[in-house]
């Protein structure tokens, strides 16, 4: 086949749900832009797929709830994307006695208090949990509007904060100070850290504040802190995205995987195996690590606080199974924490951080058939077949990548199901259901497989350590946190300043960032 080549305002690397974030923005602005994507469906993480071949559930692959995606973009954009509260916010097993549960309600204060009241045995655990939330809350609706706008400097956002504990708590001292001073009981420490570690290997009480920085992005979500589950599956989100893209005149090229990019002092070069691109502006909806080997620069090393940090699993179940504590359908309603009281979360990244699989894992699932069935077929429904999706912590690259006795998929499994049983009443393999060649359905996801099927290096979720919301140095105030070196290539997906998560962020200032260069 021979070469062609082809011209556009714009040039998108990758259709995940960023990359087309940033086509809409820039073809409303009247932009001709093209999208070059690897693989044969748009979507990249942000995707519903039948996992189990030849069995009608429409599962969320990878990522799974949605909190991040202003609702500033769904209404620029005409997205008509639903989500549904769900009506447990967590449900939580007492570790040192699984008969025994906690299961925190939504938006319902009264029923929040007598449920923690009963669980702890102390009244002034549930004001401490209230009081600790609504300080999160007062930060959220300070920081999230920030997100779509010019970088500021940590200096303004400081003084966007305006409440000097709230400053000193959340971004100058370890999260895990701040939650033992604030909380007394461990298990609901425990609740509360998890927001710090989903994806992230972080010590609580680490210098570094990584927990900080994922925590923060955990509770700012449209200025809530409030994940919801988008009806039909993920793949919502990213189908409609396409729809809008291509009904603005978007040119979406699938199977067509870039090969090198080429900058130059007014426009930049994108070769595929198909031919070459030549745009004014490049986006990259890729890592830092795959845009330097496209680069041809020196792909940077990984270091193990930087990598992947997770397993995800994704099931379905013949029925919900018993629990040796607490209502299934309660319990699976909301996020469903196993193994995840606040020493065992210290302990367990003590063991990881020494290069064994944490024992008990970590873990949470929820059930998002409960509540959206869509995401079955009718038959399945019928039959009372649910999802069961699971995200284990403290999992990092490391300990299935080494060269030296790697742990592996059935390894992360057995991790899995011990666990899960530790809390259930009924082996959970006795509720897995079986597709017509006698399978279990069960699909286990390491960094590794992340990695190997998505192109992010070491599999991590947010394609590069998450940072704080504020520019670096007072050169990038002003900026929108794009850049990447070579001024007429930007990043416009996790890899940018403010990214991770299903937000459309950094799409949404990848966009703006073209479009106020082209003003001046």
């Amino acid at each position: 086949m021979s070469s062609v080549e082809t011209t556009a305002d714009v040039v998108i690397v990758g259709a995940g749900h960023n990359g087309l974030v940033a086509a809409c923005y820039l073809a409303k602005a009247g932009r001709s832009v093209t999208i070059l994507e690897s693989a044969d469906h748009v979507g990249g993480a942000a995707v519903s797929a039948e996992v189990f071949p030849g069995v009608a559930a429409r599962l969320s692959k990878y990522s799974y709830l949605v909190s991040l995606l202003p609702v500033s973009i769904r209404a620029d954009l005409g997205m008509e994307l639903t989500t549904v509260k769900r009506s447990v916010s967590s449900f939580t097993p007492d570790p040192l006695d699984p008969s025994r549960s906690l299961s925190i309600p939504h938006d319902n204060e009264g029923e929040l208090r007598r449920r923690i009241t009963s669980f702890t045995g102390n009244e002034s655990d549930a004001q401490q949990w209230i009081d600790f939330y609504s300080r999160t809350q007062r930060v959220a609706v300070k920081v999230f509007p920030t997100l779509t706008q010019p970088l500021i400097s940590r200096e303004d956002m400081r003084e966007l904060i305006d409440n000097d504990q709230d400053w000193n708590d959340f971004f100058e001292r370890p999260i895990g100070e701040v939650i033992e001073n604030s909380i007394t009981n461990d298990v609901l420490r425990g609740i509360i850290l998890t927001d710090g570690l989903i994806g992230n290997f972080a010590d609580a009480l680490g210098e570094d504040k990584r927990a900080n920085i994922c925590f923060l992005y955990h509770v700012i979500g449209n200025g809530t802190g409030d994940w919801d589950v988008p009806i039909g599956g993920m793949g919502q989100v990213t189908g409609q995205l396409e729809t809008i893209a291509r009904s603005l005149g978007v040119r979406i090229e699938l199977s067509t995987p870039v090969i090198s990019i080429e900058p130059h002092e007014n426009s930049v070069s994108v070769s595929t195996g198909s031919g070459t691109y030549n745009a004014q502006y490049l986006l990259v909806n890729a890592a830092p690590a795959a845009l330097a080997g496209l680069l041809g620069e020196t792909v940077p090393q990984i270091s193990l606080a930087d990598g992947g940090a997770q397993i995800k699993v994704n099931m379905l179940l013949s029925r919900l199974p018993r629990l040796l504590g607490g209502d299934s359908l309660e319990a699976f309603n909301g996020t469903f924490h196993i193994n995840e009281s606040y020493e065992q979360l210290q302990r367990a990244f003590a063991m990881a951080a020494a290069g064994e699989m944490p024992d008990p894992l970590p873990a949470e699932i929820y059930c998002h058939s409960l509540t959206d069935p869509s995401i079955l077929s009718p038959e399945l429904q019928a039959q009372g077949v649910h999802t069961l999706t699971l995200f284990a912590l403290h999992t990092p690259h490391d300990l299935f990548s080494r060269e030296v006795n790697p742990y592996t998929r059935e390894d992360a499994k057995a991790a899995v199901l011990r666990t899960l049983n530790s809390v259930l009443a009924e082996p959970i393999e006795d509720c897995l259901y079986r597709d017509e060649q006698g399978n279990i359905c069960m699909d286990v996801n390491t960094t590794v497989d992340i990695e190997n099927s998505l192109g992010i290096a070491t599999g991590n979720i947010f394609h590069t350590p998450l940072d704080w919301p504020w520019a670096k140095t007072s050169e990038e105030v002003g900026s929108w946190g794009v850049e990447t070196g070579h001024p007429r290539v930007l990043f416009c997906g996790s890899g940018a300043a403010r990214g991770g998560g299903v937000s459309g962020i950094p799409g949404h200032n990848a966009a703006m960032a073209v479009m106020s260069v082209s003003v001046k």
